[in-house]
């Protein structure tokens, strides 16, 4: 995890609901550097020395970041859910359907959202994100791709679907408003998420509950996303992959529901915690 004010977060990590253990003297932060030198591995020890020797804190009501520091990228893969492509009338992929999220979006669990100046249709996705931990490239097959992911972690992929949809181009215009992608409270290695396929999802706005799922009904698996990516780019330590949404989304009900300001989004997926996020309007 990562707490502290916007900017100015520390590498942490998580003891229970209440207590973390400060890593800010062992490394910078949790980026391209750490992932990609082994710094999962080489935590292992100082962290359990220091839980055993009662070197906790209490999280106190700090802030809590994004569990990561800014990636090199944020891919995203659309219509990922058979039940969320019927919802919108799309056939289900034949092949991952690929675009970018700037990398700028990225903020904490509980943060607000702010609703971009011009925007009309405002949506939330609650989302499984996949953080790489190794540079890979042309995986040789799907199995392998298992080493090359260093955890996973809770996303709303924010959208804005006049933006995306309606204004031509790519849909990445309609992904990239400032804010747009909270993420965490934590990153969970891989051995804490014993099926990556058997995961709850929900998401509410206001109390009501508008996303339920599982990962189960993923077209794509998230072993498959990193081997598949890897045939197309370099994928580098500290990228985050959202990986699709269930059904629910604003634009799925009749009549079709958008955020406005003081609505509050809270999220969760079973392992990796949740977030709440209330809604603002254009700065």
């Amino acid at each position: 995890m990562r707490v502290g004010a916007p900017g100015a977060e520390k590498p942490v990590v998580r003891v229970d609901d209440d207590r973390y253990v400060d890593v800010s003297d062992l490394v910078t932060d949790f980026d391209e550097a750490f992932f990609g030198g082994g710094g999962l591995r080489l935590l292992a020890g100082p962290v359990a020395e220091r839980i055993a020797a009662g070197e906790t804190e209490p999280f106190g009501g700090r802030r809590i970041g994004a569990p990561i520091a800014r990636p090199h990228q944020i891919l995203c893969i659309g219509l990922n859910y058979r039940d969320h492509a019927a919802e919108t009338g799309q056939a289900v992929p034949d092949e991952p359907i690929l675009f970018t999220k700037s990398p700028n979006t990225l903020v904490g669990p509980d943060d607000d959202i702010r609703i971009p100046r011009g925007s009309t249709k405002t949506d939330w996705e609650v989302e499984l994100g996949i953080v790489i931990g190794s540079r890979t490239s042309y995986l040789d097959s799907v199995e392998d791709a298992a080493a090359a992911i260093a955890g996973y972690v809770l996303v709303n992929d924010v959208s804005e679907r006049a933006f995306q949809i309606e204004r031509g181009g790519q849909w990445s215009k309609g992904k990239s408003a400032e804010t747009f992608n909270p993420a965490g409270p934590w990153l969970a290695t891989p051995d804490e998420v014993p099926d990556v396929l058997g995961l709850d999802m929900w998401l509410d706005v206001n109390g009501v509950r508008r996303q339920t799922g599982n990962t189960r009904t993923m077209v794509f698996d998230p072993y498959f996303i990193v081997h598949y990516l890897s045939q197309f780019m370099v994928l580098e330590p500290g990228d985050l992959i959202n990986t699709g949404t269930p059904p629910g989304v604003g634009m799925g009900h009749n009549p079709q529901i958008w955020l406005q300001p003081g609505d509050v989004v809270e999220l969760g997926i079973d392992g990796l915690g949740s977030g709440r996020q209330r809604v603002v309007g254009p700065r």
